[in-house]
């Protein structure tokens, strides 16, 4: 499979690096900032990844369906753009993988901060709190899993305030924590990321899975999750 990288920056990168294993070759890259744009390499390409901007992504997407690619879309930032985009992918007809995390292990305990808010919402002493952490130079606070995550909390039936929080700090790839406290106990459950291979890993997963597919989703779909 042939893969277009949009944005060439350490995910970029690492997304290159891994491709092999994945059985892909990158047939271009597409950075403004490097001069490189997708007329030359679009044409080639099978997939595209983007690990952009969220300024760039309202552009982008309309720009890679208009050529008949598929896409898998990493970056954050961007979610009230999300309505137009998704016509503009159904318009095209071309497939699209979203998603704030995607690393296994983030999407599974997406899962499990759902399955455990649904059992404290009866009870009615405990509240919640999500919190974040990620290296300086991330743009976007609370992150896209943050509230990835808090929603998932919502949609379980967690009726109480749930407060989100962030840390932005030296490198940190990215720590998520999901906790319930009381009057005299707190439980608290956590997602680490040692470094970011795991989301590029994800991403090519990802693009294997949605080239030929239609329509709009999530890791989720790529997963098997209900």
């Amino acid at each position: 499979m042939r893969l277009l990288l949009v944005g060439y920056g350490k995910m970029g990168r690492m997304v290159e690096s891994l491709a092999a294993e994945y059985g892909c070759e990158i047939a271009g890259v597409v950075d403004p900032a490097l001069g490189r744009t997708a007329d030359a390499d679009a044409a080639k390409a099978d997939v595209a990844i983007d690990f952009s901007s969220p300024d760039a992504v309202p552009v982008n997407v309309p720009a890679l369906a208009s050529r008949g690619l598929d896409m898998v879309v990493g970056t954050t930032g961007w979610s009230a753009h999300e309505s137009a985009l998704r016509r503009v992918v159904a318009e095209h007809g071309v497939g699209i993988v979203v998603a704030p995390n995607f690393s296994t292990g983030v999407v599974l305990f997406e899962a499990i901060a759902a399955h455990a808010a649904a059992l404290f919402a009866a009870q009615t002493e405990f509240g919640a709190f999500v919190h974040e952490a990620h290296h300086a130079a991330k743009k976007d606070a609370p992150s896209g899993t943050a509230i990835l995550l808090e929603q998932a909390m919502r949609r379980a039936g967690f009726p109480r305030p749930i407060d989100v929080s962030s840390t932005r700090a030296g490198f940190i790839p990215g720590t998520h924590t999901i906790g319930f406290d009381g009057p005299a106990e707190t439980i608290t459950l956590q997602h680490a990321a040692r470094d970011r291979t795991a989301f590029a890993r994800g991403a090519l997963a990802a693009a294997k899975w949605i080239h030929g597919r239609r329509g709009w989703f999530t890791m989720r779909d790529v997963l098997g999750i209900a």
